[in-house]
Order: structure tokens, then sequence, then C-alpha cells
């Protein structure tokens, strides 16, 4: 994947190419919250190319909903008129870590949510055989 750096960003510096995976519907109503060597950086869903100068960036991402979760670190190296791809993709729950790499990532926890849903709909299909099971030995 190649991004062009914002044309806005002074001479020798690198860009940093920061793919939030995802969207509301499909990640959480919330963006995910961004620092990058501790500063806070706005980013939306899809990429944000940020500026950075020369050398080592620590790029720390976490979303939120009623708690923060989903935190996930990288260091990146940071050339001259370089740009380095990074991608972040939301967990599946509240209970996993966020996906954080430079290739495109898979979220993490839905095995956790898939036996979730699956207990409830044996749940429901015990409740309505065993329904069924009682209306005919009551008839």
């Amino acid at each position: 994947m190649t991004v062009s750096p914002q044309p806005s960003a002074p001479a020798g510096h690198g860009t940093l190419a920061l793919t939030v995976q995802g969207g509301a519907l499909t990640s959480g109503f919330f963006t995910p919250r961004v620092h990058v060597d501790g500063y806070p950086v706005p980013v939306a869903f899809g990429t944000t190319p940020i500026p950075l100068v020369p050398g080592r960036h620590r790029v720390d991402v976490h979303t939120w909903w009623l708690l923060r979760y989903g935190e996930a670190t990288i260091e990146v190296d940071v050339a001259p008129g370089g740009v380095v791809p990074v991608f972040y993709a939301v967990p599946w729950h509240q209970f996993s870590p966020g996906s954080i790499g430079h290739i495109p990532q898979q979220r993490k926890g839905g095995r956790a949510v898939a036996v979730y849903f699956g207990c409830i709909l044996a749940l429901v299909v015990a409740i309505v055989c065993g329904l069924g099971l009682m209306a005919i030995a009551i008839s």
C-alpha cells in the first residue's frame, strides 16, 4: 500500500500512514484515540497521514466505551521523506487487546464472541424445546 505524504509536511520529515480499520458501524461508534510519543493525534476511520520528524516514534492506540480497551502499541522508524504504514484493528469485545502492525490486522476476540452467542442460542433452543415438550406432555 502506498500513501503519499501530505503536502503540508515540512521538508525532511517522514509520514506515518495510520489506518484505523473498520468504521463506526463495524468497529464501534467511537473513533480510537491515538498518541504519538505521548501527544494526542486526531484520527478518523480510514487512513490518516501524520507528518513526523525522522527517527523512532512510539504509537499508542486505544478505543473506549465506558472504559478504555483495545490498547495496542508499536514503535516505528520514520526516514526523511519516507512513509511508514501502520494498521490498527479494534477488538471484538472489551476484554481483548487491539491489533497493530505494518500490514492489515485481524480483529482479536472473535472466538469468544462466537462462543457467547452460541451459548445464548443453545439456551433459547433448550427453552423452546422444553416448552414444546411440556405442551406435548400436558395435552
